[in-house]
């Protein structure tokens, strides 16, 4: 028997990201498009990169669960990018 060679498929989604300058010098990160999809990081680029991974994370398991995963339009500012 012949293998079937199978094909994957990747996408890329963008999701914007509202990052807030707490008090004690750290930054929070949320991704509204994902509820529940937030992180912090102690820099402003450190909570930019750890939001990507939790939207990666947050994709994944809709995924998994088979969940849709939503579509945002133009998205201006910071973004979190996600490649699954």
């Amino acid at each position: 028997m012949i293998p079937i060679p199978t094909r994957t498929f990747t996408r890329t989604y963008l999701f914007p990201v509202e990052l807030i300058a707490e008090e004690d010098g750290r930054w929070s990160a949320i991704v509204p498009a994902l509820p529940g999809c937030s992180t912090w990081g102690y820099t402003r680029e450190q909570a930019l990169a750890n939001a990507s991974e939790a939207a990666t994370a947050h994709v994944l398991d809709m995924r998994e669960v088979g969940e849709e995963v939503p579509v945002v339009g133009a998205v201006e500012g910071e973004t979190a990018t996600v490649t699954v």
